[in-house]
């Protein structure tokens, strides 16, 4: 959500901008509405006033005659204020859903395209992996060392299920502790956050309404399972008042999240790469409102995944998004590409969000009278961080050789394929 005020002035470039980013946005309706709520709140306090003062006129009247004539007063002005209240619920509760429905825009350094193939190359860390061998998919591996079982998962949950079975779910374990390390040695909490969340919390943080189709719904509650961390973290300090010392703040959690990938039918359904259930380790800034603070903590968190990914030892390259690329409440995002050798290509593994006060607006967070700014990145999400981790550290007889700074996260004894 963003100041009404502020989008009633720059309606041409909520119009045009919105387009760029995928979005529809209606100025002739907004600026409608908006007028007419506050022509109808003014009319509501004018009245409300006048009623106080013959109120108080009332109560200080001695004449009798006089002060049945004031109450007839009071009592037109209720009848008038009566209906007049009804009519403000009602235009209050449309343009809360205009509101709720506009889109953030981008920032002045996003570049201007369509889709991901218009997103610039930032930089790039290790050429892509070559081997002198035939290597295998990140299917045949996990059939091979036998960490996967897709079959049995999609009795259970049907289609994109999978189970990760002992030493792939000892993988994906040390990698997340690895990667918790990581935060907590560079001065983030760590919370353990609900994923089962009220629609404040998705509405807050911009995945409702719109984002409604691509989420897990439990309507007899009203309750929805979160795509990720980054609702439940931003919602546990919605209705807060930050002081100096309580800024910038760096939260992350690692939570089960859930997305019924309703716009990617028939994408990706074979191996991890796309699946309803996942683990991610979210990392979560909330700070003052300054543009330049924000760009400084988006580098931070972006330079935390690389770190990860660099610890791993995984060939990446960041990505600046294209205004066709930027979700409904990002105002700036990197993307952090990983290397796949099955796919011949990178694979998107992070993304790195900046919104301004687009979500403080909608948790009310403040800080010193203002709303504060918000950003998230992915550090790691798994089961797909798993496709390059196999795939690229495979060797010629099949084994897997774990980077070093792994290492003391496993177990001491290994399975033979690995190294």
């Amino acid at each position: 959500m963003l100041d009404p005020k502020f989008i009633l002035e720059n309606l041409e470039a909520f119009e045009t901008k919105s387009k760029l980013k995928g979005f529809s946005f209606d100025p002739i309706t907004y600026k409608k509405t908006y007028e007419d709520r506050l022509s109808l709140l003014q009319r509501v306090e004018k009245l409300r006033s006048q009623r106080n003062d013959y109120s108080f006129k009332v109560s200080q009247e001695k004449d009798p005659t006089q002060k049945k004539t004031l109450i007839s007063e009071v009592q037109t002005i209720n009848q008038e204020l009566k209906s007049l209240e009804v009519s403000l619920r009602d235009i209050e509760e449309v343009f809360s859903k205009i509101l709720l429905s506009v889109p953030n825009l981008p920032s002045d350094d996003t570049p201007i395209g369509k889709t991901e193939a218009d997103n610039p190359i930032i930089k790039t860390w290790r050429s892509p992996t070559q081997f002198d061998f035939p290597f295998l998919n990140h299917i045949d591996l996990i059939q091979k060392w036998d960490i996967v079982d897709f079959q049995r998962a999609t009795s259970i949950s049907g289609s994109r299920g999978y189970a990760l079975k002992t030493w792939g779910f000892i993988l994906e374990r040390a990698i997340f502790s690895l990667a918790l390390d990581l935060l907590r040695q560079r001065n983030f909490q760590i919370l353990h956050v609900p994923i089962l969340v009220k629609r404040e919390a998705m509405e807050g943080t911009g995945y409702l309404p719109l984002g409604a189709d691509d989420a897990y719904q439990f309507e007899k509650d009203d309750l929805w399972l979160v795509g990720t961390a980054e609702v439940s973290l931003m919602a546990f300090y919605q209705n807060t008042q930050f002081t100096e010392t309580d800024l910038p703040l760096r939260v992350c959690a690692v939570t089960p999240c859930f997305r019924r990938e309703a716009g990617a039918h028939g994408k990706d359904t074979k191996g991890l790469y796309r699946v309803h259930q996942f683990q991610k380790c979210e990392q979560v800034i909330i700070c003052p409102p300054h543009k330049e603070t924000s760009d400084k903590l988006q580098e931070e968190i972006l330079g935390n995944s690389e770190a990860l990914l660099q610890a791993l030892e995984l060939p990446y390259r960041v990505v600046q998004a294209c205004t066709g690329e930027l979700g409904f409440g990002q105002v700036r995002k990197f993307d952090i590409e990983t290397w796949m050798p099955s796919r011949e290509n990178y694979g998107e593994t992070h993304s790195c969000s900046a919104f301004y006060d687009f979500q403080a607006r909608r948790l009310k967070m403040k800080f010193q009278g203002e709303y504060c700014y918000s950003l998230n990145n992915t550090l790691v999400a798994s089961p797909r961080i798993l496709i390059p981790f196999l795939e690229n550290h495979q060797q010629q007889d099949h084994t897997l050789k774990i980077p070093s700074a792994l290492k003391p996260y496993l177990p001491q004894e290994y399975p033979s394929w690995m190294k």
